[in-house]
């Protein structure tokens, strides 16, 4: 499927490109956006979401396919720059109501992370207490700062 989705939480902040917070787009070109997780307590925890709805990876065209694959290797680069990380989880899933639009999470693995939260683990971060999780300001601080490390995209390219 290629057209936007109403029901899609992706297809919708994509279709609002222009006025999304810094948070919500990083970086972005014609095919693809990143975005700053929500609902973490981990800072850095991005996502890649192809600017056409998409429930597939088998679906994405080469040139998607290929941006996607350079996007991942310098949003990692960016993120061990601005964390310290010790490397990049990357995972699709794609499987919640209103998220099966594909998407990638780039998670940053700290190197003091316990090991009960390494690998597969590290989603016991997604949806913590509201006092636990990331700050609206201090996402915009991190999408400001990887932006800065992988070059600025102010308005909405052309999909």
């Amino acid at each position: 499927m290629t057209t936007p989705s109403e029901t899609c939480f992706s297809c919708r902040q994509n279709a609002s490109y222009d006025t999304l917070p810094p948070r919500e787009r990083i970086v972005s070109d014609a095919l693809w956006r990143v975005t700053h997780a929500v609902g973490t307590s981990l800072p850095g925890w991005l996502v890649l979401v192809p600017r056409r709805h998409v429930t597939s990876i088998a679906d994405l065209t080469d040139d998607e396919a290929v941006g996607l694959g350079l996007l991942q290797v310098h949003v990692s680069r960016a993120l061990r720059e601005v964390t310290g990380c010790a490397k990049t989880y990357v995972a699709q899933f794609a499987e919640k109501p209103g998220f099966e639009h594909v998407h990638f999470h780039m998670v940053p693995r700290m190197a003091g992370l316990v090991p009960e939260l390494r690998g597969p683990g590290v989603f016991a971060l997604l949806n913590p207490t509201e006092a636990e999780q990331v700050s609206t300001a201090e996402m915009d601080g991190v999408a400001l700062a990887i932006r800065g490390h992988l070059g600025s995209v102010p308005s909405a390219p052309t999909p």
